[in-house]
């Protein structure tokens, strides 16, 4: 069983600094950040749990999904890491055969070897007895506390489009006529930015973007000489005792510094038709996952296409939850919910079937899930969107976008909404598209 040893940090901003830092030292790590953002419904704050991250690893569980079952049974300790997208074609008669720059694992859980926590501003970290005591814990925090070192972020990041504009455009157009014959309702689409000759550190580019978009699901991942660096704003699943929550997005628009526009955006997007029947759409499709393992009549929508702001967009977020069955184990409710719908569309497979053909790229981590399970069971993770992903053995950088089509769908306002949204990610390259 972990032991868990109080610790005093000082400034909390220079501390997780230092704990993202000290995953350098090791082949594998995870931070998981809600920058002090609360879940946007009263009834549902069920955590307590503001920062996360596990420092090296003890044992791990790789590209198996039926086996992290087993490896939580036996371990019976907290469990970090991350289902990428493509985990589907496991659990749907589908595949993956686009280019993919990064290839990051398709799952991937650590026992963490150092497990750091901030629970309603206390600090502790917790270790295991077999591997470590209090000397050797206190000897890691001493050399975590020593390290002091600015970021260094590049100059310019020249990036290239896997889609341009032109094909972008045409693409949304044949997504549309799938639509209009019946084929699929809604379809999220996305498109691939990159260099694949880069050298950039990818500890400060995480620090920079957390920076320039705080976010509730902010998380960042190395395993071996890969990495993520994600500003999330979106929960996928999570589990306290029996209850589910949800909370998919749909429906996005920027903000500006001018205080009228900026309040004009949210005005728009609280009417706009087209996004609400996008979250809507999205949110029954998220009604229907959860009823496979729910308790009879336990799915409800506790918050239908509620407005909520963040430093660089305004977003639409609903909240839907319900009680596990007991026939259900926590893992059970990830297979039948995932891939989220908000990154796939409805019906979920054939969209699913329609991405593969038209988008570019292999999305692998990309609108996966990066999260923590505890020993009882208990999970969070998010939808790993506003995000980079760095081979550094590859030297390729890489991040994605994309925006929900449907029937009212304009090709020219989709594609200036992806744009919107890698603006963070954007500033932080010191890149134009």
């Amino acid at each position: 069983m972990r032991k868990f040893l109080d610790i005093y940090p000082g400034d909390s901003e220079t501390f997780r600094w230092q704990v993202v830092q000290a995953i350098r030292n090791y082949g594998a790590g995870v931070v998981l950040d809600a920058n002090n953002f609360d879940s946007p419904i009263e009834s549902l704050k069920t955590s307590s749990l503001n920062f996360i991250a596990g420092v090296g690893k003890v044992d791990e569980c790789i590209n198996d999904f039926d086996a992290i079952k087993h490896f939580h049974q036996e371990k019976k300790d907290w469990m970090l890491g991350f289902f990428s997208y493509d985990l589907k074609n496991e659990f749907e008669y589908l595949q993956s055969d686009n280019s993919d720059g990064i290839e990051m694992p398709q799952v991937c859980f650590i026992q963490p070897q150092y497990l750091v926590l901030e629970r309603e501003d206390k600090w502790e970290i917790g270790y295991l007895p077999e591997y470590d005591n209090d000397d050797s814990c206190r000897e890691f925090l001493s050399d975590l506390y020593e390290m002091h070192a600015d970021p260094v972020l590049p100059g310019e990041v020249k990036l290239n489009a896997r889609v341009s504009r032109c094909e972008y455009l045409e693409t949304v157009e044949k997504v549309l006529w799938h639509i209009h014959r019946g084929d699929i309702y809604e379809l999220n689409y996305c498109i691939e930015f990159f260099n694949q000759d880069v050298d950039v550190d990818p500890y400060s580019l995480y620090y920079k973007l957390r920076q320039l978009s705080p976010t509730p699901f902010s998380a960042f991942v190395k395993y071996h000489d890969k990495s993520l660096m994600c500003a999330s704003p979106e929960r996928y699943l999570k589990k306290t005792g029996d209850l589910l929550i949800s909370q998919p997005i749909k429906g996005t628009s920027p903000r500006d510094e001018n205080a009228y526009v900026d309040k004009a955006n949210i005005e728009y997007l609280r009417s706009s038709e087209k996004e609400r029947s996008e979250n809507i759409m999205i949110t029954d499709l998220v009604r229907n996952d959860l009823s496979i393992i729910a308790r009879r009549g336990s799915v409800k929508v506790d918050e239908l296409c509620g407005i909520y702001s963040f430093k660089q967009v305004h977003q639409m977020i609903s909240t839907i939850s319900a009680r596990l069955d007991e026939r259900y184990a926590w893992l059970d409710a990830i297979r039948a919910t995932f891939p989220m719908g908000s990154m796939t569309g409805a019906p979920k497979v054939r969209a699913m079937e329609l991405i593969e053909k038209y988008e570019a790229s292999k999305r692998g981590l990309y609108s996966g899930a990066v999260g923590y399970v505890t020993p009882e069971g208990d999970f969070d993770f998010n939808v790993v969107i506003r995000s980079m992903i760095y081979n550094q053995k590859r030297r390729y950088l890489s991040f994605m976008v994309g925006s929900a089509i449907t029937s009212k769908a304009d090709p020219e306002m989709e594609y200036e909404e992806c744009l919107v949204k890698a603006s963070a990610i954007m500033k932080v390259l010191k890149s134009e598209i």
